[in-house]
């Protein structure tokens, strides 16, 4: 049986990778490069699903993919990279989904403790993939398109938060059902003891 403490914990940690799920599509950081000059300069370039910036551009950020980013880049980049943002942007719904469906569970008493789970799981098991399926597309994206062959690319922080926030949500889907195959059933009441008989 779920516990209102379980659905509690969980509530709190899945609030926590919605927000980084949140920072992961607003911050250009899911893939980096950097470079230092031999006159000691660094050029940085960083890319994000929505972003491009650059330590020489000005303004230093700009919408990323453009039409010129994908005249000059190979194949299915474009799309490919315009559907993790998508993707994760489906996720951010999933999610928002899974906080509606746990404040429910949680307001609804015992009986919707006891199956409300199964919701809250699969909701965060649709996110996990969600995120997965994005995470994946920018990876092989990395490992394999031409313009990331130059040594100094490398996957960077955003990309590292989403796959955190997938994790998460993998391990409390698992957390829930655990709890609800092995604690023991919920009281609403408790025993009283026997008044002791006098001899």
């Amino acid at each position: 049986m779920t516990r209102p403490i379980v659905y509690n914990v969980a509530l709190g940690v899945f609030v926590c990778t919605t927000v980084i799920t949140i920072v992961s599509i607003l911050t250009p950081h899911w893939v980096s490069y950097s470079v230092t000059a031999d006159t000691g300069s660094t050029f940085r370039k960083s890319l994000g699903l929505h972003q491009s910036c650059s330590s020489v551009d000005e303004p230093s950020c700009r919408p990323f993919p453009t039409d010129d980013d994908c005249r000059d880049s190979d194949g299915d980049f474009c799309a490919l990279w315009r559907s993790s943002g998508f993707l994760i942007s489906l996720a951010t719904i999933v999610e928002l989904a899974t906080l509606v469906a746990f404040f429910v569970v949680r307001a609804g008493g015992k009986v919707k403790r006891e199956t409300g789970w199964r919701i809250i799981a699969g909701f965060l098991l649709a996110d996990a993939v969600v995120e997965f399926a994005s995470i994946g597309i920018v990876a092989y994206l990395f490992d394999h398109d031409s313009q990331f062959a130059i040594p100094g690319w490398h996957l960077d922080w955003s990309w590292v938060l989403c796959t955190v926030s997938a994790t998460v949500s993998v391990l409390l889907a698992g957390g829930l059902a655990s709890s609800a195959w092995l604690l023991p059933p919920e009281d609403d009441y408790e025993y009283l003891e026997d008044p002791p008989v006098d001899a």
